[in-house]
């Protein structure tokens, strides 16, 4: 398999146990973790959790990553299509409201044929935002729910930090084509979402302006209403982070607040994160619980 699925166009030879690529995965699926999971937004984790599939490697690796044993240093398990199918109907047993499927970029190949037959739950397709148009389409009709992240709109940021200049072109194509094909959130009587997009964005120390441009982007592009916005403010030290001393801290509460007091200024319907929420203990254990 030659793959070009993300927008990195690789060419890389993706071989059945072979690391290849950016993402340095082989052709299966690897996966680090599946449990249900009380720590994503209200509307995604409810009150039995969402059923939570942390794949292994990534197309971005950020250099800021806090899970990155899984995507940068490889952590996980081979599985097979059947075993998959196997871990997600588990968590459907178990109570899951949904099928979270955490940076699962590079097996989109495997999970389109696993997602053949349909679920009886929404799936969730919870991404850095680094998507390939093309891709995505091959997953309509799949994927009810997106949670694609919208890190930068600063071309000279995403190159930094993610090595991926052409992250802010992209991410905004590709939750433009996310919209087309969920249409407008809608929820059922437990606020639980069934259908659509939440796109959130992680507060950066000193990143308080990409994070005001973000937020309106968001407001001018989509009429109230149509996505939810998730702004975050867990980010915590942690990957490569000491190599970039402007982002070597925690966040101010200065910094917290005053974004999100443009967020409600704006009237952007959503989520936001407390401090609290910033810290090592909310990184899950990668241990193979649930693989």
């Amino acid at each position: 398999m030659l793959c070009n699925q993300c927008p990195r166009n690789c060419n890389a030879q993706r071989l059945p146990g072979v690391p290849g690529g950016v993402c340095a995965m082989p052709r299966e699926a690897v996966v680090a973790r599946a449990a249900l999971h009380h720590w994503e937004e209200p509307c995604i984790s409810g009150v039995n959790g969402a059923g939570t599939v942390f794949f292994s490697g990534c197309n971005l690796r950020c250099v800021f990553c806090q899970n990155s044993v899984i995507s940068q240093e490889g952590f996980g398990k081979p599985v097979t299509t059947a075993r998959l199918r196997e871990i997600f109907q588990g968590l459907i047993a178990q109570g899951a409201h949904n099928i979270d499927l955490v940076t699962p970029t590079q097996f989109a190949h495997v999970i389109a044929e696993v997602l053949e037959e349909p679920l009886e739950v929404p799936v969730v397709w919870n991404t850095g935002g680094y998507e390939s148009p093309e891709t995505l389409r091959g997953l309509e009709g799949k994927v009810q729910i997106y949670l694609p992240d919208l890190k930068y709109l600063d071309p000279g940021r995403a190159k930094r930090y993610c090595a991926a200049e052409d992250y802010p072109a992209v991410a905004v194509a590709a939750i433009r084509e996310m919209v087309r094909q969920t249409g407008p959130c809608r929820f059922d009587a437990e606020g639980l979402l069934r259908r659509g997009v939440v796109i959130r964005h992680l507060l950066l120390p000193g990143g308080l302006a990409e994070a005001k441009a973000v937020m309106d982007w968001v407001g001018e592009s989509f009429p109230r209403g149509t996505v939810y916005f998730s702004l975050m403010s867990q980010y915590t030290p942690l990957g490569r982070a000491a190599e970039y001393p402007e982002i070597c801290r925690k966040l101010r509460p200065s910094e917290i607040r005053a974004a999100q007091e443009y967020m409600a200024a704006l009237e952007l319907p959503g989520y936001v994160q407390e401090e609290s929420a910033a810290g090592g203990e909310y990184v899950p254990d990668f241990d193979l619980t649930g693989v």
